[in-house]
């Protein structure tokens, strides 16, 4: 795709016109791509990551038992070959509206291990919207091609995404009802459309009710927008109604979890047994227990790993984590210059989203660094470092690249920084998974 050579000559309206039209022809034909990358994982072995044996035994038992609101200790695991319930306990400990919805919309799962395909294809259609409302902030923001590239690539070819949306996990819908989250909190901070801040809520209530983590981070985003938008004065008040709905409907699940079990996120009889019989197959439950600073440590060097596919070899792959490790550095950057604008008063609407996700990432990776030492020091539990847990945020990284990308005022320090934006991630994902 080139410029038009009268591209130059071309009114400022009209050049705008003819970079909206690139970047709507790319994000179709990238959109496509990944349509296309996701359907060819749908035939997959459900043993292959994700915990998908445990989601779609969620959706049986909820099909199974006819309840809305499902005990933990009595959900079953079915049988990944022969999809018949066993004795083994279920060890989810999420709310059930994404489970049943697709109870509700799909055909019998006990006994039917065909039937799985069409709630792949569901999840497939959830990630597709999630990006899609993504690509739409790069196209609102009107971003130069070469730009638009190094915003849209980077998000497209997130290691795991094309193979989390071709299974059944709660991560899509948190993905989805993140990305409508962020969505609708740029296009608020633009506006001040109530639409768009009724688009933004309900991107956290869907978000919210995936999983909890998907809570923290997308509320937290859409959160720290509207607290920036109040302190500047713009928070009529018939927006009040609508916020305080939306808080309660996404908190609704997790205060019925705590009056049942006492946390938002409870210890299952199921979870504790699989984290007592995997600490014990390997070793975990008798070694030494890490402190705090070796098991942060230990922690950050899991999580990057944990971008490989988990049944991908680590040989020749680790070359690729440095690419994303640098693409991680050149957001840090990008969000102390957002962060560096907003107290300057000199924010634009781009800054406040980058912000606002940033504390909610830090925050919630904060809370799950805790969570997850807590399973250490009594199981000597290593594991659950999952960055797939922040996919509602998945715009972060990129959109703070940009912003650093904006500050560099060297031709060829930008180029070069281009590349790695949008080349970069590109390589991973050939590295990782080829892209059909």
């Amino acid at each position: 795709m080139t410029v038009p050579d009268h591209f130059y000559t071309l009114s400022h309206d009209q050049k705008d016109a003819v970079r909206a039209t690139a970047n709507w022809r790319l994000s179709a034909f990238v959109l496509f791509l990944f349509i296309i990358s996701a359907l060819s994982t749908i035939h997959r072995d459900i043993n292959q990551g994700f915990d998908e044996v445990a989601h779609v035994s969620y959706v049986a038992y909820l099909q199974h038992s006819g309840d809305i609101w499902p005990e933990f200790a009595k959900m079953p695991m079915l049988d990944p070959s022969s999809f018949r319930f066993t004795r083994v306990v279920n060890y989810l400990n999420h709310p059930p509206p994404y489970y049943l919805l697709l109870a509700r919309l799909g055909p019998t799962l006990e006994g039917h291990p065909e039937a799985i395909i069409f709630y792949r294809l569901l999840n497939v259609a959830l990630d597709t919207i999630g990006l899609a409302a993504l690509m739409a902030i790069g196209l609102a923001a009107g971003l130069p091609r070469s730009t638009f590239c190094a915003y849209i690539v980077p998000i497209a070819c997130i290691p795991l995404l094309t193979l989390l949306a071709g299974s059944v996990s709660n991560d899509n819908p948190a993905f989805a009802g993140g990305a409508i989250a962020t969505l609708g909190a740029y296009q608020l901070l633009l506006s001040g459309s109530r639409t768009w801040l009724l688009t933004a809520l309900g991107g956290v209530v869907v978000a919210s009710w995936a999983k909890f983590t998907a809570l923290l981070l997308a509320g937290g985003l859409v959160g720290g927008v509207l607290l920036w938008l109040l302190w500047r004065g713009r928070v009529p008040s018939r927006w009040i109604a609508p916020i305080a709905v939306a808080a309660l409907l996404a908190c609704a699940p997790y205060f019925a979890l705590i009056a049942q079990y006492g946390s938002p996120t409870p210890m299952t009889v199921g979870e504790i047994t699989k984290v007592r019989m995997e600490a014990a197959l390997f070793g975990w439950d008798h070694a030494e227990h890490l402190g705090p600073i070796a098991y942060i440590s230990h922690f950050i060097t899991e999580f990057t790993i944990e971008w490989i596919p988990p049944w991908k070899a680590l040989d020749a792959s680790y070359c690729a984590f440095l690419i994303p490790i640098a693409s991680a550095l050149c957001a840090y950057a990008g969000t102390l210059l957002a962060i560096r604008r907003i107290v300057s008063g000199n924010a634009a609407a781009l800054d406040v989203v980058i912000v606002a996700g940033a504390l909610a990432f830090a925050g919630t990776l904060v809370i799950h660094v805790i969570f997850n030492y807590r399973l250490h020091v009594d199981f000597g539990w290593l594991s659950s470092a999952y960055p797939r847990y922040y996919l509602p945020l998945a715009a972060l990284f990129p959109l703070a690249g940009l912003t650093l990308l904006g500050e560099i005022r060297s031709s060829s320090v930008r180029a070069i920084l281009l590349v790695l934006l949008i080349a970069g991630p590109l390589l991973v994902r050939l590295l990782l998974e080829p892209l059909v």
